[in-house]
């Protein structure tokens, strides 16, 4: 079982995991095990499955119930695991976020649902959400509006943390949006409104100043697990300087992920070049690389580790 749940101070690197299938497109449960135990090995602090880098839209209900459940045993309770739980009826959202606890997820993630961009609207899908949970069901809110279509404003975020007690944590994905995370840190925390955790996306690209705006730590899939983790400790530790000489020996990698409708094809391939998964296949409709985007990757590899070997000490 999940050694705790997630809650308002929850910290650190919450990698965002893959879904590893095989050449024919099977849900690959021996590299499910190795992916699990190369996150573990690099020292994040928890994992979050199931998300939009996961291709969960992409699983049948029972393949999502089956990949949660090995990630879940296979973690054992050493880290907190979140499970992507978004779906378009709460009466299924419901079951799978029930159905994940039992099996020990430390929370849930819920990004709001399609729809008009109207703050009440946000806001009443968040209440009637939490309210068919349960109080015993913690939830991460993720804020990505490039994705869902749907913004929110920092003001609709703290409004929903004093309303939403089970709303304990963001998952902060909004472009531009530094100045955004620190209304919501400055804003949380205060005589009437809880703190609530923060933990920042988009593959990492903001990260150091994000941790300057007050943010709790990273939530994202780059597949350099440990450049996050030593960003994130140093900038902690007050090594401000160390944190961004880190961040930037992988930063051209970093950003090569980062292409919008792409991104997930290098972030498998690199994946499997780390021996992390055994084939970096995509469901349909998805990116796959050619010839010449594969040996392009493998420059940027080795010119990346190169680099991070320059450094004064290892990351």
């Amino acid at each position: 079982m999940a050694t705790r749940n997630i809650g308002r101070e929850t910290s650190g690197v919450f990698i965002i995991s893959a879904t590893p299938f095989t050449e024919t497109g099977a849900v690959d449960a021996a590299s499910t095990d190795r992916l699990v135990d190369f996150y573990l090995g690099h020292g994040v602090t928890g994992m979050t499955i199931l998300g939009i880098l996961g291709e969960a839209n992409k699983l049948t209900p029972e393949e999502a119930r089956g990949f949660a459940a090995q990630v879940l045993a296979r973690v054992d309770g050493r880290v907190p695991v979140i499970v992507g739980a978004s779906a378009a009826g709460l009466d299924n959202l419901r079951s799978f976020a029930h159905f994940a606890m039992d099996q020990g997820a430390a929370g849930i993630m819920v990004a709001p649902t399609p729809g008009p961009s109207v703050e009440d609207r946000v806001r009443g899908y968040f209440h009637q959400l939490c309210e068919a949970l349960g109080p015993d069901v913690p939830v991460c809110l993720q804020d990505f509006p490039q994705t869902t279509g749907v913004p929110i404003s920092a003001a609709t975020i703290l409004t929903l943390t004093r309303e939403c007690p089970q709303i304990v944590m963001l998952k902060h994905e909004d472009c531009p949006g530094l100045a955004k995370l620190s209304a919501v840190r400055t804003g949380s925390g205060t005589a009437d409104t809880p703190r609530i955790s923060i933990l920042c996306g988009n593959g990492g690209l903001y990260l150091p100043q994000e941790l300057s705006r007050g943010a709790d730590g990273a939530m994202t899939g780059f597949a350099y697990p440990e450049m996050l983790v030593e960003v994130v400790r140093a900038h902690r530790a007050g090594e401000v300087d160390r944190a961004e000489d880190v961040f930037d020996a992988y930063l051209p990698i970093l950003r090569y992920e980062q292409q919008p409708g792409y991104g997930l094809a290098v972030r498998k391939a690199v994946l499997r070049h780390r021996g992390a998964i055994a084939c970096a296949r995509t469901r349909s409709p998805g990116p796959k690389l050619g010839p010449i985007d594969e040996a392009e990757l493998m420059r940027l590899i080795a010119r990346t580790e190169e680099r991070v070997k320059g450094l004064p000490t290892g990351a």
